[in-house]
Order: structure tokens, then C-alpha cells, then sequence
């Protein structure tokens, strides 16, 4: 019998559905199963070795029952009572059907059926294509020398860390001329490329389609013209094309299958520079806990991979907040800053969650200098930020191997140049290199028990009023172009966020509060030149 829960159909609703359509007429959905009774499962035949690898190390059960694969039974009779199948889910015990309304009907009534759900249907744009281009811009080569500089580069050079040994999947739309395209011939010379499959057309063609996914590559490993234009030039890759350019809509239950794909054939990490929202989600839905692309995130964080997945480009237009997988809590979620002002990028979705957790997690440039098949190009979008923090990720793992995937997510976080302040537009800052060979001194630098005469800021509080002031040697220099940013907000008693504001210091005088205005037990808390304080109301 079916659920009757937010995007479960009832059968009463779908027998209205079918006076006014047609029995003949197909829709997609979900079919969940109650149980596995009957499956067996040999994990050393299933996942590859990186696989099984990352489970040792993260005491992760190789027999655990989500890895089992479906009743074999349930899925010939649901399959013959259907017009066809899709995809199927062993996290979630499912299988995508194509069906009319009598057929899903006698489905729900299958008494091993747990629930059914719909999938939503919409078209996708298509991209175009240009000719090919090696020669940079000026702006595009200070844009490219910047997006790795600001993560620190130059450190990981010096310590020879490229992500080698991490093996990361890449979710995206297609990856055209990555299997000749000169940015990545280091990867192709030395068979690094481990998997690809096309999760729309079932084959393991990837090379064409849509060049987002030739973009996103090239910020997590590419190399063009002898410059790295992301920072894991060493690791391997899993290549899964998920997104369908003007087909049904299908991309959400594409990506349920490729992380038990990426999952299986032995994935560090997951770069997903997507996210689902109004197409099927309402922005008070993102919390984490709906969308299955949500749920299969941090159950993929629960099996030993880091997946890291763009915050999405909807803060300047009405839904403003993080999409779906980006709202679950394991999920390292990135926004995105403007090259040129070193702040957050008008279009970058703002957290928080709608269970008021704090997103993004970090954040890197949204503007960026990448290569499609066509040539060198700059763009824009936390599409570009996400792969450049997955690049980043391998290579910090490298350094720390030991490391369990969260355990990595939590020092990525610690690396931020923001770190302890945050706030729902840049999560804790850029992540920065020097963390992972310098910890203990980074640490040091983030406490509040800094000399005052090395306080770059003091806090001066009079009955009525509350004066920010900096200090005349912490005063940005007039001559330079580098943009100097104090980063302040006011958080409620509660751990939530209030406001949040980014100002340009230009004065010693900078800020000043009217203590009357805040409410006992809220908090104002500062950052400025890697320095943070917190003064209570």
C-alpha cells in the first residue's frame, strides 16, 4: 500500500489523476521495496579494491545490507507490469519505472511494495560550441594564476603534493574532448582516467554532450599551456555523465545511481557541481532530510567518501538558498567569491539550511579560467568553485592519507581563511594549503589569546556605545590594489546567524554599535587580517 508522505502518491490520487489523463500515458517513478529477503552479496567480487580499502579504514562493514542488491523476484514483476525500467537503488532499495496510471496502480498494490514516488519531468537547455583556443586573455591568466594562488598553490608544489592516489568521480553533463583534449593529456598518458558511464544512455561513452563537465574537470586537474588550472594534476578520475541536455528530466535519479557507481568503483571523493531546486523542491525543503540526492550524500559521507558539491547559483534571483545535495549536513558544500573583490560573487546561494545549519561550508573563486573543447574560456558559477575545493581535497588528503573522510572535511573547514568565523554567504573562508604543514601554527594564529599589541583591531565599549577600532599598523595600504575586507556578524542566542556583513576598512574608526539595539545573550562577532573575536551583548 502506498505512503501517503510529501511525494508519495496515494492510490485514491492516482485513480483522480487517471479520469482526467489518459491510461495510456506514461509517467516515471520511484518503486521503494520493503526488504532484501533472499539476496546474497560478495563484496570482494562487487567494488573495486579502493573500495573495500576505504571501508577498512573507516570500520565500515563490508557486508552492510544497503550494498546488497535488490530482490531479484520484486524486480521481474514490477518490471513486467511495467512499460519499462530505469535505474535501480541498492541505498534505497528501488527501482525508476516508466509507467501508466493502471500499471503503477497494480504496483502499489504488490504487497513487498514499501511506497512509490514520482519523478518529475522538465526540459534542459542545450550549450554551444566554438572553436578551439590555447592562447589566454590577460584577464583570463591572472584570473587562472589567482584561483589556485588563493588556495596556496605554490605550497603543495613545494611539498610535491597533485592528489596522487586519490581517485575522484565527477558528476556532471558530459565531458567532451577529455579524451583528446591537450589539458588533460598528463592524466590520459598515464591511464588515470579509471571509469566512465553515461547514466542517460547506458554505455560508457562520455566524450560528448554538454562541456560543463570538460569545464569542471580541468579546475580539479587540468593542465594548459604548462599552468595547472586546478591543483589535483595527479589523482585519478571517474568520469558520470548524470545530466541530459533537452531530454525528460531524469538527472536527479542519474545521480542516485552514479554515487552507488562512484561507491563501488572505489571514489575518495565526489565532485558535484549540480543541484536540484525549484524544478521539484520548495526552498523551505532544503534541509537536508528530503531530496534523495540529499540523503544519498550523506549516506555516501557514511560509507568513507568526501563528497563535495557546489552551493548553486540562485542568490540573486528568488530562492536565494543552497539547492539539494548541498543542504545535507555531509555534504562539503562551496560558494563562491568574486576574483576581483575576494568576497562573495552575487550569484552564489546563501545558507543557511532551513534547519538553520550553517552552508556553505567553504568557498573559492565563481569566476574562473577553465578549458572546454574549444579552448581556454572563462566562466562563471559555484560549478567551478566546488571542483576547484575537490582538487584541493586530494591534495590535503595526500598529505594526511590516514584521515577519515569527515575527519578531512572538518580540517578543510578548520583550513578556511575565515576559520573560527563564518558566516551563510562564505562558510569559513577560502580553504588555504598552508593548514595541512603548518597546523599548529595556523591554530595559534586563530586564537583570541593573540598579545594585544598584535591585535590588529581593539574593541572599545563605553556605556552606550560599542567602537571597532583598528589599529593605525593594521591599516590596509593606500598604494595597494589587494582588496582588505572586516568580516563581522551578530549571531542570536540561539547559534543562528542574524545579519552578516562585509565592509572595506578605510578608516582606524570602522564600525560602531548603539548597545541598546542588541538583545542580552546575542553576539557580535569579527574578523579581520586572520584575527577573530567575539563580544557578547
Amino acid at each position: 500500500m502506498f505512503s501517503s508522505n510529501r511525494y508519495i502518491i496515494p492510490l485514491f490520487l492516482l485513480f483522480t489523476i487517471g479520469l482526467t489523463s489518459s491510461l495510456k500515458s506514461q509517467n516515471k517513478y520511484w518503486v521503494f521495496f520493503k526488504d532484501k529477503n533472499g539476496s546474497t552479496f560478495n563484496p570482494y567480487e562487487y567494488f573495486d579494491q579502493k573500495a573495500i580499502d576505504r571501508r577498512i579504514q573507516n570500520g565500515i562493514s563490508l557486508y552492510d545490507s544497503t550494498d546488497f542488491p535488490l530482490n531479484q523476484k520484486y524486480v521481474d514483476i514490477v518490471k513486467n507490469l511495467s512499460d519499462s525500467v530505469s535505474h535501480s537503488t541498492r541505498w534505497f532499495n528501488g527501482m525508476a519505472v516508466y509507467a501508466n496510471i493502471s500499471q503503477i496502480s497494480l504496483i502499489g498494490e504488490l504487497p513487498f511494495v514499501e511506497s512509490i514516488e514520482p519523478i518529475n519531468l522538465v526540459v534542459r537547455p542545450a550549450n554551444c560550441e566554438l572553436d578551439y583556443d590555447t592562447t589566454f586573455s590577460v584577464n583570463q591568466e591572472e584570473v587562472l594564476r589567482k584561483q589556485t594562488e588563493r588556495m596556496g598553490l605554490k605550497v603543495f608544489e613545494d611539498n610535491k603534493i597533485d592528489g596522487k592516489g586519490i581517485r575522484i568521480a565527477i558528476f556532471d553533463g558530459g565531458f567532451p574532448s577529455v579524451d583528446k583534449n591537450p589539458a588533460f593529456e598528463h592524466i590520459r598518458k598515464e591511464n588515470r582516467i579509471i571509469k566512465t558511464w553515461d547514466f542517460a544512455k547506458n554505455n560508457e561513452f562520455v566524450y560528448s554532450y554538454m562541456n560543463h563537465g570538460t569545464m569542471v574537470m580541468s579546475c580539479i586537474g587540468g593542465i594548459i599551456n604548462n599552468k595547472k588550472i586546478g591543483m589535483a594534476t595527479g589523482a585519478e578520475f571517474l568520469l558520470a555523465r548524470t545530466e541530459i541536455k533537452r531530454e525528460p528530466y531524469s538527472e536527479e535519479e542519474n545521480w542516485l545511481a552514479a554515487v552507488e557507481w562512484a561507491d563501488k568503483n572505489g571514489a575518495n571523493i565526489i565532485n558535484s557541481s549540480l543541484g536540484y531546486t525549484y524544478h521539484r523542491y520548495f526552498p523551505h525543503e532544503m534541509n537536508g532530510k528530503i531530496s534523495l540526492v540529499a540523503r544519498a550524500g550523506n549516506l555516501a559521507a557514511k560509507k568513507g567518501i568526501l563528497v563535495v558539491n557546489a552551493a548553486g547559483n540562485d542568490g540573486d534571483n528568488s530562492w536565494k538558498v543552497v539547492g539539494t545535495p548541498g543542504d545535507a549536513d555531509s555534504v562539503l558544500t562551496v560558494g563562491g567569491i568574486d576574483p576581483e573583490t575576494d568576497y562573495h560573487v552575487g550569484f552564489s546561494s546563501f545558507g543557511p539550511t532551513t534547519d538553520k545549519r550553517m552552508k556553505p561550508n567553504v568557498c573559492s573563486f565563481g569566476i574562473v579560467t577553465a578549458v572546454n573543447p574549444n579552448g581556454i574560456t572563462t566562466t562563471q558559477g559555484t560549478s567551478f568553485s566546488s571542483p576547484l575545493v575537490a582538487g584541493f581535497a586530494a591534495c590535503a588528503w595526500q598529505t594526511k592519507h590516514d584521515l577519515k573522510n569527515m575527519e578531512l572535511f572538518k580540517e578543510i573547514e578548520k583550513s578556511g581563511d575565515l576559520y573560527p568565523y563564518f558566516d551563510y554567504a562564505h562558510g569559513f573562508g577560502v580553504p588555504q594549503a598552508s593548514y595541512f604543514f603548518k597546523k599548529e601554527e595556523v591554530i595559534e594564529s586563530m586564537k583570541p589569546e593573540i598579545p594585544k599589541s598584535n591585535q590588529p583591531f581593539e574593541l572599545i565599549a563605553s556605556e552606550m556605545v560599542l567602537k571597532v577600532i583598528i589599529n593605525k599598523e593594521f591599516m590596509p595600504d593606500s598604494a595597494s590594489k589587494t582588496p582588505v575586507h572586516l568580516f563581522y556578524n551578530i549571531e542570536g542566542s540561539n547559534g543562528v546567524l542574524e545579519k552578516y556583513f562585509v565592509i572595506s576598512v578605510n578608516q582606524q574608526d570602522v564600525l560602531e554599535f548603539i548597545l541598546t539595539d542588541y538583545k542580552k545573550g546575542e553576539k557580535l562577532n569579527i574578523h579581520y587580517l586572520n584575527y577573530t573575536t567575539t563580544y557578547e551583548f
